[in-house]
């Protein structure tokens, strides 16, 4: 089921009645309507895979609680491990072993040895790297103390399986969301009202542009060997739109949706193409896995602690690993080392925090050094995601050879071509509406200080009419499949 679909606008707004008007008064009941319709919008992308998630949903409530009453440390590292160990073996066979496997035949054909281990032929589970790191945090806080188990496993399952977030995230960590759904919920009407807005912003970013842009990015990409470099520098851009605004699209369709039945998800995006730096701009994409790489992995490996060979040794094991975690290619990989080296620099000068604050807080155009800053940022952003499109890494470099041919200084042209140009117009404005609205935790949200409502409520029914206008394609989102 699609954020983006009529499914979705049907079982939204029944689960809020049913939440709302009839479970209202009792918690318990509250949290067992929302875990059996997070079980049912899993069930409609493939019921069988909802028997892996309630597997892993047990095992860690188990382990987690077996942890915890374990009185020696021996103990707990078993239960710990175990727990580590089922969960990164489901994770490792349904989206890695072919990769791994082919890779190894390869290796060994260059050695003249020929070798078949075979290929298995499963569909990837839907969510299963993001509901796999939400069970693996939980049973780690407790091995290292800071949380307690959850007894209750109606509410421990709603943890992991609550559905805004449980395909793409964020993900979430029991320390936040845990609390939240033990604790007695009231309704809050501006609240509600800030869902809203979130998630038709989130609609009109992922229908509007993120669809568009992957119709004229596929076009390109796939026909690149006949297009010029200055459309292929054209479609690395379409794809650079695409990718932010599919999954921040989703991401506030999900903070969204979670507003309106009273919790607080974490937040993803803070407006990462304004940013000054790599490092910066990874404190602002996907936040949520970017700080569980720096809580569960980086920290644990010695951090930045032990000297600059170590502080840059696990900085390259964090992007490798960030790259792995998006899927079994060496595109990936490559993707995630070069926004290693990106970062070196910051990391080797130990400059990495100077932009903390978003850009030109405080006032609306950005100094000339922060223009240039995010020029330099985003171009560089741009041409690492030429390998996270790409199909495989030849494609990558044959698609990067032919930005540096003579035909870069001719104007682009492809087919769609013409329809592109209200698309590049309307994302335009969307990121004009983010850069007015970047003090905000959503682009859309500073619309709320409209002082004269008819001007919000303008603004409003003008998205919802492009959305409408723009609807009919139900392409799903790229995370998805990560």
């Amino acid at each position: 089921m699609l954020f983006n679909s009529i499914d979705f606008l049907i079982f939204l707004p029944i689960v809020f009645f049913l939440y709302w008007f009839v479970a209202n008064k009792n918690l318990k009941y509250q949290n067992l309507l929302l875990l059996a319709s997070s079980y049912y919008f899993y069930s409609c992308w493939d019921w069988r895979f909802l028997f892996l998630l309630i597997f892993s949903t047990q095992l860690d409530y188990y382990t987690g609680i077996k942890i915890f009453n374990s009185t020696r440390r021996t103990n707990k590292k078993i239960w710990l491990w175990i727990s580590v160990g089922v969960n990164l073996g489901f994770l490792g066979v349904f989206k890695y072993y072919n990769f791994f496997a082919e890779s190894f035949e390869q290796a060994m054909s260059l050695l003249g040895i020929k070798t078949s281990l075979g290929s298995l032929k499963v569909i990837l589970p839907v969510g299963i790297s993001f509901y796999t790191f939400h069970g693996l945090s939980y049973v780690i806080d407790i091995y290292y103390d800071r949380i307690k188990p959850e007894r209750n496993f109606i509410n421990y399952s709603l943890f992991v399986s609550f559905f805004p977030l449980l395909v793409a995230g964020p993900i979430e960590r029991a320390t936040h969301l845990l609390p939240q759904i033990v604790k007695k919920r009231d309704f809050n009407y501006r609240n509600a009202v800030d869902g809203l807005r979130q998630i038709l912003w989130g609609l009109f970013k992922k229908i509007v542009i993120a669809n568009n842009c992957a119709e004229f990015a596929d076009t390109i990409f796939n026909n690149n060997s006949h297009q010029s470099g200055s459309t292929i520098i054209l479609g690395a851009l379409f794809f650079t739109y695409q990718i932010y605004c599919d999954f921040s699209g989703y991401s506030d369709i999900a903070l969204g949706t979670a507003k309106l039945f009273g919790i607080d998800l974490l937040r993803n995006f803070s407006y990462p193409y304004f940013s000054r730096d790599i490092a910066e701009f990874w404190r602002r994409w996907h936040i949520s896995l970017s700080s569980w790489f720096k809580d569960y992995l980086y920290i644990p490996l010695g951090g930045s602690k032990g000297g600059m060979w170590l502080k840059i040794r696990n900085t390259f094991i964090i992007f490798i690993v960030s790259g792995f975690w998006h899927g079994a290619n060496w595109t990936f990989i490559i993707w995630g080392l070069l926004n290693a080296i990106y970062i070196m620099p910051s990391i080797i000068f130990n400059t990495n925090r100077n932009n903390i604050e978003i850009v030109a807080k405080g006032n609306f155009f950005p100094n000339f050094r922060e223009i240039i800053s995010i020029g330099i940022t985003f171009t560089v952003t741009v041409f690492a995601w030429i390998f996270f499109r790409a199909s495989n890494v030849t494609n990558a470099f044959l698609y990067i050879k032919e930005i540096f041919s003579y035909s870069i200084l001719s104007l682009p042209k492809f087919e769609g071509m013409k329809n592109s140009y209200v698309i590049l117009l309307l994302t335009f404005i969307m990121f004009f509406i983010e850069w007015f609205g970047r003090e905000y935790q959503y682009g859309l949200a500073f619309v709320s200080k409209f002082k004269h409502r008819k001007m919000r409520w303008f603004m409003y029914y003008l998205l919802i009419f492009i959305i409408i206008y723009y609807s009919g394609k139900e392409q799903q989102f790229i995370y998805f499949q990560f």
